[in-house]
């Protein structure tokens, strides 16, 4: 692409031409020079290059959930819930440093072709902080499950990995989304509205994660979501956007649409809020969502006219977009900006597959193991299941292509030569020829069989965004109830009838409420969607060559019927921290093959000090999770995680570790002040390997 210098090397460089004055001040300038119609397009996810001046095209919407998304060959990692089980920010930061990598190499290429199209732009509507407060939401397998903080520290490294450190220019924009509240269901997301709920829900557990990557992680971008608030649709919300997210937290970077969501505003059927295009665009804007995903801001002109905002107001937004895209480098020579000499070759590097199997390895969460494993390569083992062989439910949702995928029944014959495939089933349908896999086909050919791995769950084509399924049990994308489809849970008590040795493989986006697959099933292993090295990973935690460390994000319940209505937003019986019955297994859960023992923990200095030792026969890696709680407080959370450290330990090795807990960390809400502070006092803090009360030892502290 022709720099800017060189399209006016004969003319006067104008201030915003000018790479040695700061991003506001070329906003400032080139804002000034822009028609009302110009300032309107540019506040579109496609904005069209503006020739008199200069402007390139640039487009907005681009996709890096877990991997450069929607944009041909891209390393595809293990779905984001799957990243959260590994309980690993520097993990889940070298990923998305992997992804900023890849996607700066595909913009640099596409820009020297002249050839910017949607989903090759430096704007990434990701990471999705959305606490995911209740399994049957489709969406839940882009969250980082659900919990505050741990999603905190997630997206924390997610915004380090993709906006880049120690440069002039940002590396790409990333985006905090859905802003705020937003958690399903998805069918009626275009006309729902979340009505009273509790200020503590509110601050304690829907908004921290959105404060965080505001204030910690100084995240570029926050989309507002769909739904409304208090009969206030999100992208118009004026107490969210201003009051909350600019007044309150300083938040300084630019505000996008949820795509059409604006739409939302005035059509037929959603939330009929406002009675015209020229009024919702109006309302937008003036709460302060500065882009639209959509199509309804080239009405931003007709709604100045008629007096419904001023073009003072639009300004206000446009000089957020410019002053992004000078960030970036958009107008300045590539010679200035160090993050286009990264070449191609990166994409599907080999390096990026090691990571994207490193990630896949360490999401693995053992739920259940009588001893069946690890397998050996000489026992006689038969595969079957709608996932064993299934290379796209691997990718996940909003993927990219990877050059190549290891499936899972791919990773397993790596391991042993006496693998037998038998193929049959849908996900959730029949069999798949009655003719010739009739269920005594299959029994006979499972007669020999030393082990059968049953590798099932459900898909990305059952559970995600909106989708029309019509399946049994899903709607819209999400699911009526967690059970395992009924074809395979028959099956799977069918080969427990008859004796077998059953390692039950389990992938799916959250928590599938596997009860009688708890009886049914010696081994029970959760494979999240593990992306394109995902076979491999599986294949070594069954064989033994790679020791299972995952802790998982969710809560896995027994039925939905331990759940509240799926409509209701408040908190109360939702997850590990309001959640008092019984699951099938509780947050920060997992096994290994190794045992660990946790001395008597202690407080001092701000840390949380505890032995730890591998009392086992191989290395391992165990996770230390530190919870608090206010005795005081009775209607509070029973517990809520505050911090965490992964610990790797060879057999009979001991380790003192020191986990940070600053006094900061003791905030929770306060109902004498309505607000969210650490009050002085006495503190349970609970240390243990899950957040299951008998995992857990308890010392108090007192905060001053």
């Amino acid at each position: 692409m022709l720099s800017l210098a060189t399209m006016t090397a004969t003319a006067q460089t104008l201030p915003y031409q000018d790479p040695s004055l700061d991003a506001a001040q070329r906003a400032e300038d080139l804002c000034s020079r822009l028609t009302l119609e110009e300032k309107a397009s540019l506040m579109m996810y496609r904005s069209p290059a503006i020739e008199r001046l200069g402007i390139p095209a640039f487009e907005w919407w681009n996709e890096a959930l877990h991997g450069v998304g929607r944009s041909g060959y891209a390393t595809v990692f293990p779905i984001t819930m799957g990243m959260a089980a590994t309980f690993n920010n520097d993990l889940v930061h070298r990923v998305f440093s992997a992804v900023s990598d890849e996607a700066r190499a595909k913009n640099t290429e596409a820009r020297r072709k002249h050839n910017v199209r949607q989903y090759q732009g430096l704007s990434f509507y990701t990471p999705n902080i959305n606490i995911f407060r209740d399994p049957r939401w489709g969406r839940g397998q882009e969250t980082y499950g659900e919990d505050p903080f741990l999603t905190s520290q997630m997206g924390l490294a997610v915004v380090r990995g993709l906006q880049g450190e120690g440069q002039k220019y940002l590396k790409t924009l990333a985006c905090a989304k859905h802003y705020a509240v937003h958690s399903g269901p998805e069918w009626n997301r275009h006309s729902f509205d979340v009505e009273q709920l509790p200020e503590r829900d509110l601050w304690e557990t829907y908004l921290p994660a959105f404060k965080a990557l505001v204030q910690e992680g100084h995240v570029k971008e926050v989309m507002c979501a769909y739904q409304r608030i208090d009969g206030e649709p999100c992208c118009g919300n004026t107490r969210y956007l201003q009051q909350i997210l600019r007044d309150e937290w300083g938040f300084q970077g630019l505000v996008t649409s949820d795509c059409w969501a604006v739409s939302d505003f005035w059509r037929k059927g959603h939330h009929e809020f406002s009675p015209t295009k020229e009024d919702a665009v109006a309302r937008a804007v003036i709460s302060g969502t500065d882009l639209e995903c959509g199509s309804d801001y080239p009405a931003l002109p007709d709604a100045v006219a008629q007096g419904k905002l001023s073009e003072e107001q639009i300004d206000i937004s446009l000089k957020r977009l410019l002053q992004a895209r000078f960030e970036l480098g958009d107008f300045d020579d590539d010679r200035l900006v160090g993050w286009t000499d990264i070449p191609m070759s990166v994409v599907c590097s080999q390096e990026h597959r090691t990571l994207a199997l490193q990630a896949a390895r360490e999401s693995m969460t053992l739920l259940k193991n009588d001893g069946i494993l690890p397998l050996n390569s000489s026992q006689r083992i038969v595969v079957i299941g709608p996932n064993a062989d299934n290379a796209s439910m691997q990718w996940g949702n909003y993927n990219g292509f990877p050059t190549e995928t290891v499936t899972i029944l791919d990773g397993i014959r790596s391991k042993s030569h006496h693998v037998t495939y038998l193929y049959g089933f849908e996900h959730a349908g029949k069999l798949m020829d009655e003719r010739q896999l009739l269920p005594e086909h299959f029994i006979s050919r499972l007669a020999d069989a030393d082990v059968v791995v049953f590798v099932g769950g459900i898909s990305p084509k059952l559970e995600g965004e909106e989708m029309n399924v019509d399946v049994e049990g899903f709607k819209g994308g999400d699911r009526l109830s967690i059970e395992l489809p009924k074809v395979q849970r028959d099956f799977i008590a069918t080969l427990h009838a008859m004796g077998k040795q059953v390692v039950y493989v389990n992938c799916s986006g959250s928590a599938v409420g596997m009860v009688p697959e708890q009886t049914n099933a010696n081994a029970i292993l959760q494979a999240w969607y593990p992306g394109e090295q995902g076979g491999q990973a599986v294949a070594d935690v069954l064989f033994g060559d790679y020791n299972p460390s995952g802790k998982l994000p969710v809560t896995f319940y027994k039925s939905v019927d331990q759940l509240p209505d799926f409509e209701d937003y408040r908190m109360a019986g939702r997850t590990y921290r309001y959640f008092s019955g019984e699951p099938l297994y509780p947050f920060g859960f997992g096994l290994s093959y190794t045992t660990f023992e946790l001395g008597k923990p202690s407080y001092k200095d701000g840390k949380v000090h505890v032995d730890i030792t591998n009392t086992g026969h191989c290395a391992g890696t165990e996770v230390v999770q530190v919870y608090i709680k206010d005795p005081r407080d009775t209607e509070g959370p029973l517990k809520t995680l505050r911090a965490y450290q992964r610990v790797s330990l060879q057999p009979g090795e001991q380790k003192t570790v020191a986990i940070d807990l600053p006094r900061e960390r003791f905030e929770l809400w306060d109902e004498n002040s309505n607000t969210l502070r650490v009050r002085k006092g006495k503190y349970e803090v609970m240390v243990g390997t899950s957040s299951a009360d008998c995992d857990l030892q308890m010392l108090t502290v007192r905060i001053k």
